[in-house]
């Protein structure tokens, strides 16, 4: 299952099912999870484990140093879970002490080609990155977001669960759960009713989402006046909780 001509550190630890194809480089203190398949051409560098059933395409670099001119060498790492796609020329940093000291990608993550992850990102589950997605450093991105082609993700941002973000978005500050958003800078468009579809959400929810998103962005409300009003209704709809959550646990605020 490994090829001639990978060169596999006598440290790293490979399940024994692992595919590696030609010319790709397991450097030391990597882990690689049953049932992976890492084609040709892949630099994996350690501290890094990556679990079980990911599929890491041609000219990905995985767990190389963080580009942060603070990094002094330090032993960080990066952590992978399982049934990732990786595609062709993805970069995937580790973290830093002066953060994380770790960079967590979870699982059943949809990631194409010449997508960046920088150091101590924390990327969900079941997240789509389109083609040349780029996240700077602490950025973190809830579960079923999905980011169009070019996103760009200003350090330290958050993006909330079932967002979605439109080709050539600039995120520069938080984006709520749910909230379809594009432009540069990113502005709120609406909700990601499609997503929320997909995902099984009741017409009577998605009105409920709906009309919340309203109470956010169209009643001209100060946002901490938007925020009561979103309280009471979470009461009862237990699907704003994630909205008010995103929301509430905003640090450099949201767009808006």
């Amino acid at each position: 299952m490994i090829h001639d001509l990978a060169v596999i550190s006598p440290s790293a630890r490979v399940h024994e099912d692992v595919s590696i194809g030609p010319y790709s480089i397991v450097g030391d203190d990597v882990e690689i999870g049953s049932g992976s398949r890492i084609e040709s051409h892949v630099v994996l560098k350690g501290p890094c484990i990556i679990g079980q059933d990911n599929h890491i395409f041609q000219f990905a670099s995985i767990g190389d140093d963080p580009q942060d001119k603070k990094y002094g060498g330090e032993p960080t790492r990066l952590v992978i879970g399982d049934r990732n796609t990786i595609r062709e020329y993805c970069t995937i940093n580790r973290g830093t002490v002066q953060d994380r000291e770790e960079t967590r990608v979870g699982n059943d993550n949809w990631i194409m080609s010449y997508v960046h992850i920088a150091h101590d990102c924390v990327i969900g589950d079941n997240i789509i990155f389109a083609n040349n997605t780029t996240l700077g450093g602490h950025v973190k991105i809830d579960d079923w977001a999905i980011l169009g082609g070019f996103t760009a993700v200003h350090q330290f941002c958050h993006i909330g669960k079932h967002s979605f973000t439109g080709i050539y978005t600039g995120v520069t500050k938080d984006v709520p759960a749910y909230v379809l958003a594009s432009g540069s800078p990113a502005v709120p468009r609406g909700i990601n009713i499609e997503g929320l579809k997909r995902r099984g959400f009741t017409a009577d929810q998605i009105s409920n989402i709906r009309e919340a998103y309203r109470i956010l962005y169209r009643q001209d409300l100060k946002l901490e006046d938007a925020v009561k009003k979103l309280k009471k209704s979470a009461k009862t709809q237990e699907e704003l909780l994630v909205l008010l959550e995103s929301v509430r646990a905003s640090s450099r605020g949201i767009i808006r």
